[in-house]
């Protein structure tokens, strides 16, 4: 397989993307594989999704992409505000240019995707959209959760969802993507790797996170981007809480 970049959780921040994407074209790097949660929390859902739909050769569903086209089922209340107020930006009107075409890549994501010998899921490979799995799992698992978990794939599953990167090996166990700082691979031994967010990371580091992936290797990447002009954005929208700006800057 050729180098590609490993994205997820844009959550409608257009500078934590386009800073993302400059980075991975200066690394020569031309497959973008994106893990879903296009949109949610930001204030570029519809940049965001044209980009994402132009530049990444396969996109898997969100749970805020599926809440778009379902309903903001479940979420609290500052999500289900911007899902509300994304639906009134992404909905199909005639007076919108290629906005049918638009909603409709985002309703027919799918759930999963093989790519090589690797899985691809949004949330867990058991339950691909929704589940969690969070670095405390690792040391207070539920009963036959990590079991189940790495049944459901064969050498390397990706996800992202929980906004934390970092690395789940059997046992289980869990490295934080602070303490990963140069490339590791899968040597036998079952890994899931959250790639992290790019567009609101929640590890206390406001820089957007990916992965790439070359020949069994992987690599963290780190990237600064003007995180105050989304914050600006967002405090200017009416259906934003401000709250989803500030987070922003804490990397929470």
């Amino acid at each position: 397989m050729a180098k590609a970049a490993i994205i997820s959780d844009i959550h409608s921040n257009l500078e934590a993307l386009l800073a993302t994407l400059e980075d991975i074209e200066r690394q020569g790097v031309r497959e973008v594989l994106c893990l879903g949660d296009i949109v949610g929390y930001g204030p570029d859902p519809v940049a965001c999704t044209d980009i994402v739909r132009s530049r990444c050769q396969v996109t898997i569903c969100g749970n805020h992409d599926e809440a778009l086209i379902k309903g903001p089922w479940g979420f609290n209340q500052f999500a289900r505000d911007a899902i509300e107020w994304t639906q009134t930006q992404m909905r199909p009107r005639f007076y919108r240019l290629g906005s049918t075409a638009r909603w409709r890549f985002v309703a027919t994501l799918p759930s999963t995707h093989t790519w090589g010998d690797y899985l691809l899921a949004h949330g867990s490979p058991r339950d691909p959209t929704t589940e969690y799995i969070l670095p405390q799992h690792a040391t207070w698992p539920q009963p036959g959760m990590f079991e189940e978990i790495f049944q459901a794939f064969s050498s390397v599953c990706f996800v992202g969802h929980t906004h934390v990167p970092g690395v789940f090996r059997e046992g289980p166990t869990f490295t934080p993507q602070c303490d990963i700082t140069e490339p590791f691979s899968y040597e036998g031994k079952k890994l899931l790797v959250n790639v992290g967010s790019v567009g609101q990371p929640r590890d206390q580091n406001w820089r957007a996170c990916y992965v790439t992936a070359e020949e069994g290797k992987f690599m963290f990447h780190r990237v600064e981007y003007p995180l105050e002009i989304t914050q600006r954005k967002i405090r200017g929208i009416d259906g934003l809480d401000d709250r989803l700006g500030d987070r922003l800057g804490n990397g929470e």
